[in-house]
């Protein structure tokens, strides 16, 4: 496979956030990508439980400062950045003292839903894309990785779709079972509308946006779907098949596997190969 630009945008990643299957994915799609020699950029979500000393981030300030408007509200965008020096591999974080700040993850202390986590997964989606662009960085393949990426495919295929930085991009979703337990608000739907992300594009989805439905919001905007995990929902991965979407079954050995199913989304280029 012809050497790729790769934007990976993770819900979690170890060891920033205790390990489980969706943060050692985090970790490790990027890394065995980079040992493939692909080029790539890691974005997660800076959430109140990493200990910024410990983990020896810090703010990029030509990245920060933008202002991104969730809900009829400003909300400064602050990135920092740090690396997993055994990976060697560069993470940037998403931030904001609203959405992330003191708070933990997608629960709070009493182990209750946030109850503004779809107005979080929206600005975390904008705030990467956003930053990508100050980058003048162009992926190849953007891989989300958790629910809280699930608003990217969307807004890559709409809101985004002629940026120079997307306009060629191929959207790869990675199904997990960690989820939500609560739906996301019935302001979930007016949150997501920005650009061309029109709300009639959104009139076929439930109203309460539960985690199944997120999951059917980031399927339908992507090029390809791999089963991250073992025990995903197959009504989603059925869901995925009915859509004529690819699909990457679950692959313990992943590297070779997530490699040769990224080469399929560029049919020209196996074309050429083959030529």
């Amino acid at each position: 496979m012809a050497k790729k630009k790769i934007l990976f945008i993770n819900q979690e990643i170890s060891p920033y956030v205790p390990d489980n299957s969706l943060s050692l994915m985090g970790k490790g799609v990027p890394q065995a990508m980079q040992e493939l020699n692909h080029e790539i950029r890691t974005f997660m979500p800076k959430w109140g439980t990493i200990n910024e000393r410990r983990g020896q981030l810090h703010e990029v300030i030509r990245l920060s400062g933008m202002n991104l408007i969730i809900n009829d509200t400003d909300h400064p965008l602050i990135i920092k950045v740090a690396s997993i020096q055994s990976a060697k591999i560069q993470v940037y974080f998403i931030d904001n003292d609203d959405y992330f700040g003191k708070r933990l993850m997608e629960k709070d202390e009493k182990g209750e839903d946030y109850p503004d986590n779809g107005e979080r997964a929206i600005f975390f989606a904008r705030g990467v894309l956003e930053t990508v662009k100050k980058l003048r960085w162009v992926p190849d393949i953007i891989h989300c990785q958790g629910w809280m990426s699930a608003v990217v495919p969307l807004y890559v295929k709409t809101a985004y779709h002629d940026e120079p930085s997307f306009a060629e991009t191929k959207v790869v979703t990675s199904l997990f079972t960690k989820n939500i337990e609560k739906d996301l608000g019935e302001n979930f739907k007016q949150c997501l509308e920005f650009r061309e992300a029109k709300s009639e594009l959104l009139q076929s989805y439930q109203d309460n946006f539960d985690f199944d439905e997120l999951g059917k919001l980031a399927i339908d905007y992507s090029d390809g779907i791999v089963q991250a995990d073992p025990e995903v929902n197959k009504d989603l991965l059925n869901y995925a098949v009915s859509k004529n979407i690819p699909v990457l079954g679950y692959q313990e050995d992943f590297a070779d596997a997530y490699e040769k199913f990224y080469e399929q989304l560029f049919p020209e280029e196996q074309a050429q190969e083959e030529d």
